[in-house]
């Protein structure tokens, strides 16, 4: 089986330095004071009874144009594929006959 090759470490081979000793200081605590609040960037949007139905009114005729666009576009598909279909049907008589003549 594979084996991974585990890395040994090199020794050092120069003057090593013994690591500096670090002395623990006392930390003494300031007055805090807290952060001021800050105020509201924007204010706050409140609905009126006439500003929902405008959003409401807004998102039907929305939804109806988008429904209408995805109608149309359907219809468009449909129309080509009937047209694309009666042009092979025609094509389709027309080889036949031609093929029939001679």
């Amino acid at each position: 089986m594979l084996r991974p090759k585990i890395p040994t470490m090199p020794t050092p081979t120069g003057h090593v330095t013994p690591p500096a000793v670090i002395q623990p200081t006392t930390v003494t605590p300031a007055a805090q004071t807290p952060p001021p609040i800050p105020a509201p960037s924007r204010p706050t949007i409140q609905l009126t009874p006439g500003t929902a139905l405008a959003l409401v009114g807004g998102g039907t005729a929305v939804v109806l144009v988008v429904g209408a666009v995805l109608v149309s576009m359907l219809l468009a598909v449909a129309i080509t594929g009937v047209s694309v279909a009666v042009v092979a049907v025609v094509l389709r008589s027309l080889l036949a006959s031609e093929a029939k003549r001679r």
